[in-house]
């Protein structure tokens, strides 16, 4: 079997059901850690085995244009003595994708998968 072009992995459904649940902060933003640990304390820990599995998610979802990021201004991060973070938000593109998941979910279709 083989990820179907366009379909979602139970990591990214997690990810972008997580992001719009939280509201994703100030503008709709959020960063890794904060979806790390709201998928620990959600019970999604399953879905994510390291924070490496994390950001390699987000990494594909932004090239795929499921989300946008920027770098959070320097002053922030300065102001509280920590490293620069990058931010993330969802995009129509991802909200739609989300979408079409829980439809297929809905529907019993096995989301994302093609026979080979």
């Amino acid at each position: 079997m083989r990820r179907k072009p366009g379909a979602l992995l139970p990591l990214e459904v997690a990810i972008l059901r997580t992001a719009l649940t939280l509201g994703a902060g100030d503008e709709g933003e959020f960063h890794g850690y904060q979806i790390a640990s709201q998928l620990r304390d959600g019970g999604e820990s399953r879905t994510l085995t390291a924070h490496g599995t994390l950001y390699k998610a987000l990494t594909r979802m932004r090239k795929a244009g499921l989300l946008s990021d920027r770098w959070e201004d320097p002053d922030t991060a300065a102001a509280e003595e920590r490293p620069r973070r990058r931010l993330y938000s969802v995009t129509a593109q991802g909200v739609a994708a989300l979408r079409a998941s829980e439809r297929d979910q809905a529907t019993g279709f096995a989301p994302g998968v093609q026979p080979a």
